[in-house]
């Protein structure tokens, strides 16, 4: 039986019609012999009616089996009609019937609302039922609409999708690696690529100009609600281009895809906030600005406090830093200790607090201010009655990140108690850009690029790289979306005397490694490499945005769970000895 319609197309103008449809059983509805059928596919749901000789067979089917039908099309009862579905004024009185399949009772409600209340570890064994959810299959619709829309954009703005290798070599300096032995090289590895930047990067020296792929990436890392093992990422390099090049490039993109696929005009150009900015304001470099509660930096005011831990911490060249959250001083015992515990997690001792209540303000501290510190905290941080003011003292970095990750914890304590409106569907894009070129690590006892070590500095800043490269800022850039970061990039460095001194001079990698590793990246550059940029942007994390979920594996259609592993498909596995032996590989498999 040939298939003439989907189950969401047909409407009154298609009465007396002959068609036939396809799909799985939605529910099955006795009524008084006369047997109604919800038949769904991908597209929508048509009702059937079995009221001659196939009622009997028809009364046997099971919700989630597959079937095909054929039959006329007929206006429903006015009393039975549907509103709510594109189909409900009609339905088809069924001549025949296929069984392809009986579907045993599956382990979980397929609907929206049930699938939702079981546990996540069920539905990814199950992953095949949970993708039958109208939430879950509209989501790999949106995945694929947003996909197409940034492969249109790009094609029409003269880029060439080029495919790069998965298989890579390894480069143990980044994020943890996925080996890959070789059985034609005894003890050799590939490494699966966890991004294309070097061979993007060539392309620009084989004079592509433009190049942007839908790119797999592997890294094996810690997995949670924004991160996978095995991600997606609209990857993008192009030639003679600078950073306002790419502003304008990557914002036109998010422009059509929005449009594409919510309808939404999004406002460009995108505010740009200086990565000091955005830690001295909220304490992260990918600030959720669609409520204020900004931190304020009260270093200068307590140099010299009664308060000894705040004076000292700016004696030793910290800061002191506070934040209202405002309305939140009903704030339960159990919400601040979990609040101490996050801070005590970002290296602090504790989380100093002061209650506005009545008037009075409540905290162990306020007896070390004098009235000239409360009444400029007052006026700087705009303190009235039921606010609850958070302070941080320690080193710059940390003291931020410190009041940043409290400020989002408090923002939605507001939220749960009706005190602070943040809505979804409001779309506060920036870009955070002037990072430092270099980070120093106390570890490591070294310097470590703080993006990558193929980013240029910026050009008023590059005679710093001898004297003092922490202050050096790269040409660094992220775009950022309700405290996501979505994609970030860089313009690159294209001359090799400059690539082979960042890697010697300043993140002291040895010559002979360097020349193991990126030798010949460096000898690409002699034949004549132009200057290029370009960015890589997380498809998971713009479509999970676009859907409006928190987690990416809502949207990838095979995830794996926060351990690593397919519960559908039992993976990963052992392997068998031999495997090993033609692999040349021995394992070690430590005690559990």
């Amino acid at each position: 039986m040939k298939r003439t319609h989907h189950c969401a197309q047909l409407t009154k103008a298609d009465l007396g019609k002959t068609v036939s449809l396809a799909g799985w059983v939605d529910s099955v509805r006795d009524h008084g012999g006369i047997i109604f059928v919800d038949l769904r596919d991908r597209e929508g749901i048509t009702q059937v009616k079995f009221d001659s000789a196939l009622r009997e067979r028809a009364a046997q089917l099971k919700d989630e089996s597959v079937i095909a039908v054929a039959g006329k099309v007929e206006p429903r009862p006015d009393a039975m009609m549907n509103k709510s579905l594109p189909t409900g004024e009609i339905e088809v009185d069924a001549t025949e019937l296929v069984v392809h399949n009986i579907s045993d009772t599956p382990p979980f409600p397929l609907t929206d609302a049930g699938g939702d209340k079981v546990n996540e570890d069920l539905r990814l064994t199950y992953r095949y039922l949970d993708l039958r959810r109208p939430k879950m299959r509209k989501n790999l619709q949106v995945r694929h609409r947003a996909t197409k829309s940034v492969r249109d954009y790009f094609d029409a703005q003269g880029f060439i999708e080029v495919e790069t290798p998965a298989l890579f070599k390894s480069t143990p300096e980044g994020a943890r690696e996925y080996l890959v032995p070789s059985r034609i090289h005894p003890g050799e590895f590939y490494a699966l690529s966890q991004s294309p930047q070097q061979f993007k990067q060539i392309l620009m020296v084989a004079g592509v100009e433009k190049y942007f792929q839908i790119a797999r990436c592997f890294r094996d890392e810690d997995l949670r609600a924004d991160r996978q093992m095995e991600f997606t990422q609209i990857d993008v390099e192009a030639s003679f281009i600078d950073r306002e090049g790419i502003y304008a490039l990557f914002e036109g993109m998010l422009k059509q895809v929005w449009k594409d696929v919510l309808n939404h005009d999004l406002p460009t150009p995108f505010p740009r906030l200086a990565y000091k900015d955005a830690m001295n304001r909220y304490g992260v470099d990918k600030p959720d600005t669609r409520f204020a509660m900004e931190l304020v930096d009260f270093s200068e005011l307590f140099k010299t406090s009664g308060f000894k831990v705040f004076a000292s911490t700016v004696a030793a060249g910290g800061s002191v830093k506070a934040v209202n959250a405002k309305g939140l001083a009903d704030i339960t015992q159990g919400e601040i200790g979990a609040l101490e515990e996050i801070a005590k997690s970002l290296g602090a001792k504790g989380l100093a607090f002061i209650k506005v209540e009545a008037g009075e303000w409540k905290s162990p501290i306020v007896k070390f201010f004098t009235e000239a510190e409360k009444a400029e905290l007052t006026k700087r941080l705009n303190v009235a009655d039921g606010d609850l003011i958070f302070f941080a003292a320690a080193p710059w970095e940390r003291a931020c990140a410190i009041l940043g990750r409290t400020r989002l914890e408090a923002a939605q304590l507001l939220v749960k108690r009706g005190k602070l409106s943040i809505s979804a569907t409001q779309w506060n894009f920036l870009w955070v850009v002037d990072f430092p070129l270099m980070s120093y690590d106390e570890e490591r006892k070294s310097y470590v690029a703080t993006h990558h070590p193929f980013t240029s500095p910026v050009p008023e800043d590059a005679a710093l790289l001898d004297s003092d490269p922490k202050a050096v800022r790269g040409q660094h850039y992220d775009v950022v979306l309700n405290g996501m970061e979505l994609g970030g990039g860089s313009i690159r460095i294209h001359q090799p005397a400059l690539q082979k001194k960042i890697f010697e001079d300043v993140l002291k990698i040895p010559a002979d490694v360097v020349e193991s590793r990126f030798g010949y990246m460096l000898k690409a550059f002699t034949f004549g490499a132009p200057p290029h940029g370009g960015i890589a942007f997380g498809l998971d994390r713009m479509v999970a945005l676009l859907c409006g979920t928190t987690s990416i594996r809502d949207v990838i259609a095979f995830p794996k769970t926060q351990k690593a592993q397919d519960l559908m498909a039992q993976s990963p596995t052992p392997v068998t000895a031999k495997q090993l032996k033609d692999l040349h590989i021995t394992t070690v498999v430590p005690p559990q």
